[in-house]
């Protein structure tokens, strides 16, 4: 069956195709329309804000024009999450975090040292998808087993458009989802504060820096010590003073931290929260791992799975985060809850998955031949900074007392 033509064309602009396939083959068409549906809700974003128009497909892969990473197979084109076989299927399984070689020596229950595959590998063949996926949101490692997409949509719908210049974005969150909902808003003439604790600076700061400062170039930066009472007292007044707030985490971690999102909500607050599967759910996700769990993978001809794009389930979470948060029931607060899974699973097609289509040559690069017209694919594009990112905590006595909330 041929791809459906706007999907494919949409895919063909995004950059996100060189980012797909085997190393050695030829680029591959993803499935879905997660890059048609990254462009509209840019368009509908830049519509009821007044910000300027973005590519939103091209957002897809902006990463990988500041890395120069591309298409790696089984492995992400950042190099962090891979595609295994477990006893019933394939799994994602990523090691991002300085800390996660030592919770896949736990998961494989295995001394793995500074190389945790093997032991992983061996460790997934003897066990399902469904063990993985327990065993991993126990011990808090972001991995899934890949599943056939399947309609299991979650994403909220947007409420009335509601004034975001001006307004005070307080944004917890970290990596790639929330800090573009956050520069998204940034864009539209809200004013960002970034909010970190010194135990857990936002790991980004370890990425690309070019990359880094394109997302909060025009923010200011808190660092504020949940341990202490102070800290959270401080935390708590910049929440009462948010517009909007984003954060990225568990609720029982920013239970721990003192801060309430029912009760910011009730004092009419909106308040995003992106999670890898809903704010009920106890799994660790990032945007590899999150997309192919949810069935956005390529298929080689044996229908085993391949990676596409680098980590989509991230901008595009982060475009579908911004585009609610602009929005809120008319006189009340509002929680929008932003589950990653959901927001791919929305892009995907029910059913048994097939072959993905190749890349066709065409002069020094490549095309897609959608069945109606053969479209030459994009290669990944950046977007140049805006001026600097600030130093973390560059600004924290500044925001705290403009607001009026005492130092810790």
């Amino acid at each position: 069956m041929p791809p459906d033509s706007d999907a494919a064309s949409a895919w063909a602009a995004s950059g996100a195709v060189l980012l797909s396939g085997r190393p050695d083959g030829p680029p591959l068409l993803p499935p879905g329309r997660a890059a048609a549906m990254a462009r509209d809700l840019a368009e509908r974003f830049a519509g009821s804000t007044g910000a300027p128009r973005l590519d939103g497909a091209r957002l897809l892969s902006e990463r990988a024009a500041f890395t120069g990473h591309r298409q790696r197979g089984r492995v992400s084109p950042g190099g962090a999450c891979r595609l295994l076989p477990t006893a019933d299927g394939w799994a994602a399984v990523s090691c991002a975090r300085p800390d996660d070689p030592a919770l896949l020596g736990a998961l494989a229950c295995a001394d793995v040292g500074g190389d945790p595959w093997p032991a992983v590998a061996s460790w997934l063949r003897g066990h399902t998808g469904a063990e993985l996926a327990e065993r991993a949101a126990l011990l808090g490692v972001a991995a899934a087993p890949v599943r056939v997409p399947a309609d299991g949509s979650r994403v909220p719908v947007p409420a009335s458009p509601r004034p975001v210049k001006g307004a005070l974005v307080v944004d917890f969150s970290a990596l790639w989802a929330g800090p573009l909902c956050a520069h998204l808003l940034g864009l539209a003439g809200a004013r960002v504060v970034k909010v970190e604790t010194p135990a857990r600076p936002d790991g980004a700061r370890r990425g690309d820096p070019g990359f880094y400062r394109l997302l909060h170039a025009g923010h200011r930066s808190v660092v504020l010590d949940p341990a202490v009472p102070a800290g959270r007292r401080a935390m708590a007044a910049l929440v009462e003073a948010a517009d909007i707030v984003i954060e990225a985490s568990r609720p029982r971690a920013l239970a721990r931290f003192g801060l309430d999102a029912g009760a910011a909500v009730a004092a009419g607050t909106t308040w995003v929260s992106i999670t890898a599967d809903g704010r009920a759910s106890d799994r660790v996700g990032f945007g590899d791992d999150v997309a192919a769990g949810a069935g956005l993978v390529c298929r080689d001809a044996d229908l085993s799975p391949l990676f596409c794009g680098d980590a989509i389930a991230d901008p595009l979470t982060g475009l579908t985060a911004a585009v609610l948060a602009a929005t809120a029931p008319p006189g009340r607060g509002v929680l929008w809850e932003v589950p990653m899974s959901g927001v791919v699973a929305a892009t995907l097609d029910t059913g048994p998955p097939s072959p993905s289509l190749p890349a066709i040559p065409r002069g020094d690069g490549w095309a897609v031949d959608t069945g109606s017209c053969v479209v030459p694919v994009a290669v990944p594009r950046r977007r140049e900074p805006d001026g600097d990112a600030p130093a973390m905590g560059a600004d924290t006595e500044d925001v705290l007392r403009e607001l009026g909330i005492p130092l810790p």
